[in-house]
């Protein structure tokens, strides 16, 4: 085995193995799978689901979200995290949500908004309710609810409003919030009349089209996720619109997740429920208790749901999932298959942002902290490099020598080997090791909202972002911008560099035939290309290639000095 197919067999398994986890998490869906969410469906339930079809006669208007506001009755939420309303006047709906901390743009005031009314084109609302089998109204997306008092909901001030039917059945429901995101929702009904009903409690997600900064990259999952009785499920956008999803359990959650945002709906643990997803001129998820509620005259039940909607804020998250005793809750946010690695490597990145309070010195010494363990295998595959780079012009004598011959050509060089004391595989088994290593922490640093509008130096003021620059107005020298497909920063063409030198001090093919010609270009040019195709990349990633790069680059260096290896 030649020194130049080590490189060329680490990076082609490198791309397998990211290859081979997105045909993991994008695994087909097999088509029994509908004919079994059929069979599971409650019959009785089904014909009368009103939870999905609540908001399907919603017309969406041609009007600002500041009209859709301002035409309806509110009430409205605030904490020091959060602020926005719940319309009074369309069914009860919390469609008006609006972050405190966080701005839409670096450098403006906007805030991010993640609700928005149903009635136009980005509508995106949370709401719950009852459906029954009886003849008997209940609330919906049309009701116009009432309240005792209109005062604002805030922390440790809830809000109740109440609608009754002219059956003698009232509706009561509490809102109450906590300090940051979470929504706790209490309904009751009151049966004053002399007939005994049976409800069904439900909550629902309704989205009108998919988010704006939506990812679409195999990498990161973004869409819904179900937790069923410990079981994870994944299911994207795309899947929700060929395909109704109905799926039953007593434990769990439903969270739709955007990149760094969330909203959820959170059972009670224990009841049976169902979740159902699909897709009719909207993006439906659902949750409905299939044990229901009998309501005998003058009597009077409760039901009580949670919903956490805001960010991906991993330290709150796992604040919840123990106050909230909802297991693996974490999950929440997409670690994906390599979640053992991930979350370990999130508590030292969380350690060193507190220790630096600079995300982009964290992102280094991270970096610097995953050389430092690896250093004894990176050290033996960088010797095992040096010395197969050192023999290589025994190689060749042997490739003119047994040119002809190529069984007895290997075995000769299987010879050289063996009298050198060389393992030509030892090079690359290292590398193989660390892959999950470095993919984990790629993951975390593409995931982290720590990451989002965090500043690095002066010139990288948002590590969530691409970099601002482009080398060809020499990184903004020159006074006119450039087309964005030629927005090549300064960090990119740091990491190109650095990865040709790295490439440089590495073993490279040797030989003069038309194999060794093309392996030659390549390496030549894959620094470029490598450097065109991250360039829209988030600065945050970029940083830590460039910072791997140079730690390599330094530990090659050390290496090859001490083998007395020139360069080619």
């Amino acid at each position: 085995m030649d020194n130049q197919k080590n490189i060329i067999a680490a990076i082609s398994l490198s791309a397998a193995v990211i290859i081979l986890y997105s045909l993991f998490f994008m695994e087909p869906v097999p088509d029994q799978r509908k004919i079994e969410n059929k069979n599971k469906q409650n019959t009785e339930l089904t014909s009368n689901a009103e939870a999905p079809k609540i908001d399907e006669v919603e017309e969406i208007k041609q009007i600002s979200r500041e009209d859709s506001l301002a035409s309806d009755d509110r009430i409205y939420f605030e904490n020091n995290y959060i602020k926005g309303s719940i319309s009074l006047s369309k069914g009860g709906a919390i469609d008006d949500f609006e972050f405190k901390k966080y701005n839409k743009t670096l450098g403006s005031e906007e805030k991010i908004i993640l609700l928005n009314p149903a009635n136009i084109n980005s509508g995106y609302i949370f709401n719950s309710g009852w459906v029954t089998n009886s003849d008997i109204e209940v609330p919906n997306s049309k009701t116009v609810w009432k309240t005792y008092n209109k005062s604002k909901l805030t922390p440790g001030n809830s809000i109740k409003m109440y609608f009754e039917n002219n059956q003698g059945v009232l509706f009561e429901r509490t809102i109450s919030l906590d300090e940051k995101y979470l929504f706790n929702i209490d309904q009751k009904i009151i049966n004053n009349s002399d007939k005994t009903y049976k409800f069904y409690p439900y909550s629902f997600l309704h989205r009108n089209s998919l988010p704006e900064d939506l990812t679409d990259f195999y990498i990161l999952h973004e869409g819904y996720t179900l937790m069923l009785n410990d079981d994870l499920e994944e299911i994207d956008y795309k899947d929700v619109k060929e395909e109704k999803f109905t799926r039953e359990a007593s434990t769990g959650y439903l969270v739709i997740g955007d990149k760094y945002w969330m909203t959820s709906i959170l059972p009670p643990q224990g009841r049976k429920f169902r979740f159902d997803l699909d897709y009719k001129n909207k993006y439906r998820s659902s949750y409905i208790d299939l044990d229901g509620y009998e309501v005998s005259p003058n009597s009077t039940v409760q039901h009580k749901t949670q919903s956490l909607i805001g960010a991906k804020e991993i330290q709150l998250i796992d604040d919840y999932e123990e106050t909230l005793q909802i297991n693996k809750l974490d999950l929440i946010v997409n670690y994906g298959v390599m979640y053992f690695i991930v979350r370990p490597m999130w508590v030292v990145l969380d350690f060193l942002f507190k220790f630096t309070g600079n995300y982009g010195y964290s992102i280094l010494l991270i970096t610097l902290m995953v050389r430092i363990v690896f250093f004894p295998l990176n050290q033996y595959s960088m010797k095992s490099m040096g010395r197969m780079k050192k023999i290589a012009p025994e190689v060749e004598n042997l490739k003119v020598q047994f040119k002809t011959d190529k069984q007895q050509l290997q075995r000769e060089m299987m010879k050289l080997y063996k009298a050198r004391g060389i393992n030509p595989a030892s090079s690359c088994f290292p590398i193989l090791l660390q892959i999950p290593i470095f993919f984990s922490l790629y993951k975390l640093l593409l995931l982290d909202i720590g990451m989002y509008h965090s500043k690095w130096l002066w010139i990288w003021q948002d590590l969530s972002a691409k970099d601002p620059l482009s080398i060809f107005n020499l990184f903004g020298l020159l006074p006119f911008e450039v087309p964005s497909f030629l927005e090549i920063g300064l960090l990119p063409c740091i990491m190109g560099i650095t990865m040709a030198l790295q490439m440089r001090l590495s073993p490279q093919p040797a030989g003069n035939d038309d194999m060794q010609k093309m392996q030659r270009t390549i390496f030549k040019f894959f620094p470029i290309l490598i450097t065109i195709i991250l360039a829209p990349f988030p600065s945050g990633l970029i940083l830590y290639w460039c910072a791997t790069n140079v730690l390599t680059i330094l530990q090659q260096w050390v290496i090859n000095r001490n083998l007395n290896i020139n360069k080619n």
